[in-house]
C-alpha cells in the first residue's frame, strides 16, 4: 500500500451493506476502505462527539433547497437522541451555501470526533464516489480536482474522523415513492406504460442502467402497469429534452398512454418544468400522456431511513468497528 492511501485509511470510512455487490466498484474502492483508531472512551457511547451531515447535490432553485431543508429539520430532533450526538448539519455539493466544507469546519470547530456524513443521493455515481470524498480530503480524483477548481468549490480535510454511509438506493423508499406517484396518476394499468426521468450518470452508465431496470421490473409488478422504461435529463445528455421525448413516443407507439415520473429527490423548475415538462407539451397527445412535475420528497420514508442509516453507523462508531468493505452501487 502506498503511503498516501495509508495516510487515508487512518482518517474515513465508506460503509455498505453486504448485499447487492458490484464487484468492479468495489475493486476500485478498496483504497477507500478506511478505520480509525478507537479512542479511550470508546466503549462509553455518550462520551463521543458525534456529528451528522446530510449532503444533498444543491441547486438554485429556493424551492428545491427548502425541501431539502424540511428534511434537515424533521430528523434533526431524532438524531439528537441518539447517544454521543453532538450537532446535525446540513450541506449541499455545490451552487450554494452551506457547502460541505462550511460545514465541517464549523463540526471541527465545536470539537466532534467523528462525523457520520448521510449523501442524500440516488444511486452511485461520480458525485458520490468521486467528487465528495475528494472533497473532503479522503481522495485524489484528477477530473474532481479540476472540475472543483472550476467551479469554487472549496475541499476541507476535517480533524474529525468520517464516515460515508450507503446511498438512497439500500433504502425501501423507492418501492413505495414509485408505485404511489404512478397510481395517482393511472386509469387503466394494462394499457399505460410508465417513462422514468432522472438525471443520469456518464461514469456509472452501466450501474444506473442495471438500477433502472430493477426500478422498472419492480414498478410493473407493483403497479400493474404493461411496461416500464426510462430517459436520463442530465449533464448525460446535455440537459436535452429530446431522451424524454423518445420514451414517451416509444411507449405511446404500444401502449394507450403513458405515465411521466420524474425520478429526482427534490423538484427544480429547471428539471420538472422546463425539461420533463415542456418535452411531455411537445410530445403530448390529448388526455395520452400523465405527468405531474413532483419529486420522491416529500416523503416521510426519507426521514426513517436517514435515522436508521444513521443509528446503523453509529453503531459501528460505538463499537470501534471501524474497518469497513467499500462498496458503493445500486
Amino acid at each position: 500500500m502506498t503511503t498516501q492511501a495509508s495516510n487515508l485509511l487512518s482518517r474515513h470510512d465508506i460503509c455498505k451493506p453486504k448485499r447487492h455487490r458490484l464487484m468492479a466498484v468495489a475493486a476500485t474502492l478498496a483504497a477507500l476502505a478506511w478505520s480509525t483508531p478507537a479512542p479511550a472512551t470508546e466503549q462509553n457511547p455518550s462520551a463521543r462527539r458525534i456529528g451528522v451531515l446530510l449532503v444533498s447535490h444543491g441547486s438554485r432553485a429556493p424551492a428545491w433547497r427548502e425541501m431539502l431543508l424540511d428534511v434537515h429539520r424533521d430528523v434533526a430532533p431524532r438524531l439528537a437522541e441518539l447517544p454521543g450526538m453532538h450537532d446535525v448539519k446540513s450541506a449541499f455539493m455545490e451552487y450554494t451555501e452551506p457547502s460541505i466544507a462550511t460545514q465541517l469546519k464549523e463540526l471541527d470547530r465545536l470539537g466532534c470526533d467523528h462525523v457520520v456524513l448521510v449523501p442524500l443521493l440516488l444511486t452511485v455515481s461520480s458525485h458520490s464516489f468521486d467528487d465528495i470524498p475528494t472533497i473532503i480530503g479522503a481522495k485524489q480524483d484528477a477530473h474532481s480536482l479540476a472540475a472543483m477548481e472550476s467551479e469554487g468549490i472549496e475541499q476541507y480535510t476535517p480533524r474529525a474522523a468520517v464516515t460515508i454511509t450507503p446511498l438512497l438506493d439500500f433504502s425501501d423508499l423507492l418501492a413505495a415513492n414509485l408505485p404511489r406517484r404512478i397510481k395517482a396518476l393511472s386509469r387503466d394499468p394494462k394499457s399505460e406504460g410508465v417513462v422514468l426521468v432522472a438525471y443520469g450518470d456518464e461514469t456509472y452508465a452501466e450501474e444506473w442502467e442495471t438500477f433502472f431496470a430493477k426500478l422498472e421490473a419492480m414498478v410493473c409488478r407493483r403497479t400493474g402497469v404493461a411496461a416500464a422504461t426510462h430517459a436520463w435529463c442530465g449533464h448525460v445528455v446535455k440537459y436535452s429534452r429530446e431522451p424524454t421525448k423518445e420514451a414517451i413516443r416509444r411507449t405511446l407507439a404500444e401502449y394507450e398512454r403513458a405515465i411521466v415520473i420524474p425520478v429526482l429527490v427534490a423538484r427544480d423548475e429547471a428539471f420538472q418544468d422546463d425539461l420533463i415538462g415542456k418535452a411531455v407539451e411537445e410530445v403530448a397527445q390529448g388526455q395520452r400522456v400523465a405527468y405531474r412535475p413532483d419529486a420522491i420528497l416529500p416523503d416521510a420514508k426519507l426521514s426513517e431511513w436517514i435515522v436508521q442509516i444513521t443509528r446503523e453507523t453509529c453503531a459501528t462508531i460505538y463499537e470501534g468497528n471501524q474497518t469497513t468493505t467499500a462498496e458503493v452501487g445500486p
